[in-house]
């Protein structure tokens, strides 16, 4: 525990850095009031497999500020398009639609609404937890009822093929958080975007937002279900 508090000091030692991060005004308009954490993303452009990541917090005065140091993370491998979220935003111009199996990490604002993991649950996480098995699976099928959903294949039918484990052998989920994209569950339009552990510092991923342990842990340290936390992952040029 000592350990992680440290860990979570030098992620938030943001006051006295040179850094002048803001949230654009475009984003903070729209965030529901409840909300009072964000994880900022920004990328250089749509292609690209890299991008870094910032957390705000809303104060007492209703001002966002920065948090931390850019943390380094890895995106989609063929990078960004735009994804289904709350509140919705309307698509930039030129930018793609997040699709099924498109390798892109969805653009756009969602809700990070539990977090998850191959380890068992440990108290400093206070976002709802599931404590993944090798019966716990990530449905990406578009013709199942359970698309887009973690299931645990001993409480539910069997309706779909290929399924994703949540404890697959490179150990990427040992933690984890869900990203609420495509919340409706619309078939083919993205599934099981998560937040989770890079497979190494250069490697993209299949479209969720991959990071440190280190960081990862981290950040679902600070991540708190009270204050409605959002993902906000945006390409700069279109901030």
């Amino acid at each position: 525990m000592y350990r992680l508090l440290v860990m979570l000091l030098t992620l938030a030692s943001c006051a006295g850095m040179p850094t002048r991060a803001t949230l654009p005004s475009e984003i903070t308009a729209v965030l529901p009031a409840s909300c009072q954490q964000v994880l900022f993303v920004t990328a250089v452009d749509d292609k690209t497999r890299a991008a870094e990541l910032l957390l705000f917090h809303r104060n007492s005065a209703d001002v966002w500020k920065c948090f931390s140091n850019a943390i380094p993370v890895r995106i989609g491998r063929h990078g960004l398009a735009w994804g289904l979220g709350e509140p919705a935003l309307p698509v930039p111009d030129g930018f793609r639609l997040k699709q099924e199996g498109d390798g892109c990490a969805p653009a756009g604002i969602f809700r990070i609404t539990q977090a998850f993991g191959s380890e068992p649950r440990a108290n400093w996480i206070k976002l709802p937890y599931i404590h993944c098995t090798s019966h716990h699976f990530g449905i990406d099928d578009m013709r199942s009822r359970h698309y887009n959903q973690i299931v645990d294949a001993r409480e539910v039918v069997c309706d779909w093929s290929s399924p994703e484990t949540m404890v697959p052998a490179g150990g990427c989920y040992k933690l984890g958080a869900v990203i609420a994209h495509n919340p409706q569950n619309l078939p083919g339009r993205g599934s099981c975007i998560f937040l989770h552990l890079w497979q190494g510092e250069n490697v993209p991923t299949s479209g969720c937002t991959a990071m440190s342990e280190e960081n990862l842990r981290s950040i679902l340290m600070w991540l708190d279900p009270e204050k409605d936390p959002r993902l906000v992952q945006l390409v700069r040029s279109r901030e």
